[in-house]
């Protein structure tokens, strides 16, 4: 990279941001502890009005929480009914709905969204389909 471009970007920065690192440098996080400083710090970023320099450095602060977290908290996926009731609720439909919606009868709807029956390909591409989804995030759980 050539010089004139290191401090093109440099110069879009503000006070802001070269504040904001001598308060809390961006750096990996490494513990609990540190975690949390960083948390406290993005909360406190989110009731502000932020300008250039402010949002980059919390887009960076947020990326490095992003990381730490997901090495030391990953989240498990959803089993494919757990996924389906969570976005029929998300989305305020109802079984009754989906059933019209995919054509799929309605004690096979309830046994999807119950686990007690699995997803077949039919009712994977119906399903996403009507939810505007690939059909994969089914399948993908499926073999987790």
């Amino acid at each position: 990279m050539t010089k004139t471009k290191v401090q093109r970007r440099a110069a879009k920065l503000t006070d802001a941001y070269f504040d904001l690192v001598r308060r809390h440098p961006l750096r990996c996080i490494q513990s609990e502890a540190e975690l949390d400083a960083a948390q406290g710090v993005i909360d406190d970023l989110l009731r502000q009005e932020l300008d250039v320099g402010g949002t980059a450095y919390l887009d960076a602060l947020s990326d490095l929480v992003i990381l730490y977290e997901r090495d030391h908290h990953p989240i498990p996926p959803l089993a494919p009914h757990e996924l389906l009731a969570h976005l029929l609720n998300e989305r305020g439909l109802s079984q009754a709905d989906l059933v019209r919606m995919t054509g799929i009868a309605k004690a096979t709807v309830s046994d999807l969204v119950s686990g007690k029956r699995s997803f077949i390909v039919e009712h994977t591409q119906r399903v996403a389909s009507v939810l505007n989804l690939p059909a994969t995030v089914f399948i993908a759980n499926t073999m987790a």
